[in-house]
């Protein structure tokens, strides 16, 4: 059986710009927003774990922008552990000690079934000390919003509620993707909570 997430998958959906989901720009501007907002948000930004993290685009905006931020790097697939130098770990299954200010999941959680994806969830709460930055694709997503040439609909196409429920649990929403620890030391106005 072959792994999933192999350099054919990494190949058509990171490293052809014909087909890919994103790039180094896009990220750049994703990264500045979120790291900006923890900025915002008088949270401290010492040490960030990326889950999923796939190329390494997190990776190199952190080396070049904030190169004094402890960034750690995990991935299930043995092809990007390798080839980006991250630490093969399926979130699923493994809980670290150390406590992170932001925790990075992009595009993981959709690949995991129900049971694999709420574990997903503990762990990272369990890591997280500050923020969550989330992006997972929801059944709405797939049909409405998400370009099907350039993303991997091989996923759990599962309502919004879904994830919204397993969140309530351990984080508070602040909008854009981004939660903060329930019981963590910021306090945010109303209307900053999404």
């Amino acid at each position: 059986m072959t792994e999933p997430f192999d350099a054919a998958y990494f190949r058509r959906f990171y490293d052809s710009r014909r087909s890919r989901v994103y790039g180094a720009a896009q990220i750049d501007h994703l990264a500045r927003g979120v790291t900006g907002f923890v900025r915002w948000f008088g949270g401290e930004l010492e040490r960030v774990l990326d889950v999923g993290a796939g190329t390494g685009l997190w990776k190199d905006w952190f080396e070049k922008h904030l190169p004094r931020v402890s960034y750690r790097s995990l991935d299930v697939s043995a092809y990007a552990c390798e080839k980006y130098g991250h630490e093969r770990r399926d979130i699923s299954k493994w809980r670290g000690r150390q406590k992170y200010d932001l925790v990075i999941c992009q595009g993981v959680l959709p690949y995991l079934d129900d049971e694999a994806c709420a574990r997903a969830f503990e762990n990272m709460a369990a890591m997280c000390r500050g923020f969550l930055y989330l992006e997972a694709i929801t059944s709405r997503d797939l049909r409405e919003v998400c370009d099907r040439k350039r993303t991997d609909v091989s996923v759990h196409a599962r309502p919004a509620t879904f994830y919204r429920r397993l969140l309530a649990r351990r984080f508070e929403p602040l909008g854009c993707g981004l939660y903060h620890v329930k019981g963590g030391d910021t306090v945010f106005y109303d209307l900053e909570r999404g």
